[in-house]
């Protein structure tokens, strides 16, 4: 049976990210995750996941404060905010009792500069989380919706784990940001697999529910299972019309 994640940062928006985990909870999903949760004390979002029993799969660190951020990591000569940002995540991660952190590359230039940077970062990052028995996700991100943003590929992706070398390393395989950059996700799915830590979904190109576009999810997201994928979809999507009036796309895999 294939499971459905909420990711918070786009559904349920218009409710504080607690009550949206119970409205999450009450519409049927099986896991939560969300973007930038740092407005909400620790202590009041764990109450709602222990209250209602969902898992939060992950969160992001920060963007940063400059005008344009989008990350850090990967940001020659802001070594220290992305390490402040990385403590942070990690830390709120713990108190909720998250399962991963992912980690913001930023928009930059491919370079031997960025490539150290990132890794080291990685590197850091993935030793405080393992302290804490946390995972740490990276995620290809099309330039489309983030011009210049560093992580762009999925075998880039699949390089850095290997330069850092850390097990708690995944890839956050979007196929909506994979189907645009590069396309043949099956493939590029089933070639990176054991690197590959969770799945999201929207429509491609809109990002709407997961019901139109080029993505045949339905035949997509089984086949992923098939070869071995047992983990969560995050369903982060932008809904059309508001998030309840746009659940009926989960009515396609009741039966998968």
């Amino acid at each position: 049976m294939l499971r459905f994640s909420a990711n918070l940062g786009f559904l349920w928006t218009e409710l504080a990210l607690p009550d949206a985990v119970r409205r999450a909870h009450a519409a049927g999903f099986e896991a939560v995750e969300c973007h930038w949760p740092y407005a909400v004390p620790a202590e009041e979002l764990r109450k709602a996941l222990e209250e209602t029993g969902l898992p939060l799969l992950g969160l992001n660190t920060r963007k940063g404060e400059r005008e344009g951020d989008f990350g850090l990591a990967a940001l020659p000569g802001r070594e220290d905010e992305a390490r402040a940002a990385i403590d942070e995540a990690v830390a709120y991660a713990a108190a909720v009792g998250a399962g991963a952190v992912h980690v913001m590359a930023g928009r930059v230039a491919e370079s031997t500069l960025a490539e150290t940077a990132f890794a080291e970062n990685l590197a850091y990052a993935c030793s405080a989380a393992a302290a804490r028995g946390i995972g740490i996700l990276i995620e290809p991100i099309n330039h489309r919706d983030v011009p210049g943003y560093f992580l762009s590929r999925v075998e880039q992706a699949a390089d850095v784990i290997a330069r850092v070398g850390a097990t708690n390393l995944k890839i956050m395989f979007d196929c909506y940001h994979t189907q645009i950059m590069q396309g043949d996700l099956l493939n590029r799915f089933i070639a990176h697999r054991p690197l590959i830590g969770h799945v999201q979904i929207a429509a491609v190109p809109s990002r709407a529910e997961p019901d139109e576009g080029e993505v045949c999810y339905e035949r997509l997201l089984p086949a992923m299972r098939d070869e071995g994928y047992d983990g969560y979809i995050g369903a982060e999507y932008r809904p059309r019309a508001g998030t309840d009036a746009g659940l009926g796309w989960r009515g396609v895999y009741t039966q998968s």
